[in-house]
């Protein structure tokens, strides 16, 4: 019972500090960690420890699984060089750079400083996506940040091995060697044979409930077998995480991939502020255990700052040379990957806080290394230390460097071109399987389904500062209203009793996944300032007609659509003809002048014409550019 107690209340805790958190816009990780060290001076909390095997097996598979599927496996190949340079070369450069100082700070074997050296290089996943998605820095480096954090503890953790088993004189350079290509090999192999043999299991099965089951199974299917031929668990997690993400498309049901979705999330919030919590609780323990070692106070103080500083400064040492360097040196490299701006290292080289593999990690350290309970000590300084120090101040040097996020108006309308190059496939689909017998009500009924929904992704463009409610909103509006009255009017026939539940039941899910599939925004969501127009490039497929068309035209009727005040009607937003200059209205518009204008005259090329936005659309291609 007081397991049970304790464990409702650690996840009541972390919640509603992570929620504060949230509220009040700051690091929810060091919020979590420092409520965590108050609680742990309270007398009535008792003593917690974070065992390896609690986070080795239960905590970090979890974690790390639900971070590699939704990771893209597209942009992880893109960056795996800078990837690897950080999840291997950076771990090791760290773990001899920290190891070298603790060897000539404390009284302990080299081999045991490596150890630590390795127990505190890996910065933390849960650390880094948390802060990275809090701050919102350029896609390209949190890919790289999470890519990174996905590797680096399979790194860390095969040399820690290789280091006690130095501590030891069992071990040979060549004998790491080989446990290191194990390690990795073998992890790769068993994820991706987990990954194929899961996705075999998953085109078998529709029922949501059973999918997500096989999914919450699949980091430790995944994990158990690496580990039993001492190959690694992480990377085959990760891998099988990959994996099975990119091809949950193909492999899930939609309903599945919903679900999924949903409940990992669930999972990924509930552990990672748990996680950060019990880092805290650790701390007086910890203390105290080392305060009483026969090392001199200044001394134990004076070491941990210096490991700290370290830790710190070790990155920026490797990340600058690391990412200029290669492409100094290789043509090929340069060509195809151009040097990015100075300030993305910088941001990258900050980006290192530790977090709960470290501390876990830290207590697989042998019982007799000499002065062990200091070097637990300093691993916990160097968690406090770059959360304190580096997760508090990344979001000023991200503002200061002026390195904004991804803007929400360039993503709405990267999403609405895409929305509709693949409502004309859909549209082109149903041309070619409807036939005669088909009722023309279905095909009308299909194609406004489908319009409808392309149409509310471009309504999402335009000016901020219309007043004026779009067919999309107005439809959004209205039905949700309905569904509203419908509710309602299902409450009460619950209420009477004549029907039965599962009846019930059935008519209400079919109305909580309608209203589920409504396209609402927030409101409240605020949008980044454009201080450029608006335009966007879809790569990976040329358009000829983009290439030839023109920035911009002359227009003929600036300002207005004459096609509508012609027919009395009104416009949502404007399009321009870039080879005649002809203004016009967009389909959301009642007259869908634009598209009457293609059909007339073939013309392929229209921008838009609102103010703020500069793209252009290809009828041809179904292509932005």
């Amino acid at each position: 019972m007081d397991i049970a107690v304790g464990l409702v209340v650690l996840v009541a805790v972390s919640t509603l500090l992570a929620a504060a958190a949230r509220q009040f816009k700051v690091s929810e990780p060091l919020v979590l960690v420092l409520a965590g060290i108050a609680g742990s001076y309270l007398p009535f909390v008792p003593d917690v420890a974070l065992t390896p095997d609690l986070v080795l097996l239960g905590l970090l598979p979890p974690l790390l699984y639900t971070t590699a599927i939704r990771t893209s496996l597209v942009d992880f190949k893109a960056n795996r060089r800078s990837i690897g340079l950080l999840s291997v070369g950076l771990v090791l450069f760290t773990t001899f750079g920290v190891g070298l100082v603790a060897w000539l700070l404390l009284p302990v074997p080299f081999a045991a400083a490596v150890a630590v050296g390795a127990v505190i290089a890996p910065p933390d996943a849960v650390a880094a996506t948390a802060v990275a998605r809090r701050v919102g820095m350029p896609r390209r480096i949190v890919t790289i940040l999470e890519g990174e954090s996905l590797f680096n503890d399979a790194t860390a953790l095969v040399a820690l091995r290789t280091a006690i088993a130095a501590s030891a004189g069992s071990v040979t350079v060549l004998h790491a060697a080989g446990d290191f290509v194990r390690a990795a090999g073998g992890g790769v192999l068993v994820g991706a044979a987990v990954a194929v043999l899961l996705g075999l299991l998953r085109r078998r099965i529709t029922d949501p409930v059973l999918d997500t089951t096989v999914s919450f199974l699949a980091p430790f299917l995944a994990y158990l077998p690496a580990e039993q031929i001492h190959a690694s668990g992480i990377i085959a997690v990760v891998v099988a995480g990959l994996i099975l993400g990119h091809r949950a498309p193909v492999w899930q049901s939609a309903a599945s991939r919903i679900a999924e979705r949903t409940n990992w999330r669930t999972v990924e919030f509930l552990l990672e502020n748990s996680v950060f919590l019990l880092i805290g609780l650790q701390v007086r323990v910890i203390v105290d255990n080392a305060w009483r070692s026969p090392l001199n106070h200044w001394h134990l103080i004076g070491s941990c700052l210096a490991i700290l500083a370290a830790a710190v400064l070790l990155r920026p040492l490797w990340v600058f040379p690391a990412t200029y360097l290669p492409r100094k040196l290789s043509r090929r490299i340069r060509e195809a990957d151009p040097s990015p701006p100075w300030r993305y290292p910088a941001v990258i080289s900050w980006a290192g806080m530790r977090g709960v593999v470290t501390l876990a990690a830290v207590f697989l350290l042998p019982e007799d290394i000499p002065y062990r309970d200091v070097l637990v000590l300093a691993a916990l300084v160097v968690v406090g230390g770059t959360l304190l120090l580096q997760g508090t101040t990344l979001p000023w040097l991200v503002h200061r460097l002026n390195l904004r996020g991804p803007s929400r108006a360039e993503d709405a309308l990267q999403e609405a071109g895409l929305m509709q190059q693949v409502t004309d496939a859909g549209l082109r689909a149903l041309e070619e399987h409807s036939d005669e017998d088909t009722p023309a009500e279905v095909t009308e009924g299909l194609r406004q389904r489908v319009g409808h929904q392309v149409n509310a992704a471009w309504e999402r463009l335009g000016p901020d500062e219309s007043d004026l409610l779009t067919p999309s909103e107005h439809y959004r509006r209205l039905r949700l209203l309905m569904l509203q009255a419908e509710r309602e009017e299902l409450l009460k026939v619950r209420d009477s009793g004549v029907l039965d539940h599962e009846v019930l039941q059935a008519v209400m899910r079919v109305l909580d996944l309608e209203e589920s599939l409504i396209d609402r925004f927030d409101e409240g969501e605020d949008e980044l300032p454009r201080d450029e127009p608006l335009r966007s490039l879809i790569s990976g497929q040329e358009c000829d007609h983009l290439e030839a068309a023109g920035r911009t035209a002359r227009p003929d009727t600036p300002g207005k659509c004459q096609e509508c005040l012609d027919e009395k009607l009104s416009w949502v937003h404007l399009r321009m003809c870039l080879t005649c200059g002809h203004v016009a209205c967009c389909d959301s518009s009642d007259g869908k002048h634009a598209d009457k204008h293609y059909a007339h005259t073939d013309h392929p090329v229209m921008r838009s014409v609102e103010a703020g936005e500069a793209w252009r659309w290809c009828y041809v291609d179904s292509q932005l550019g």
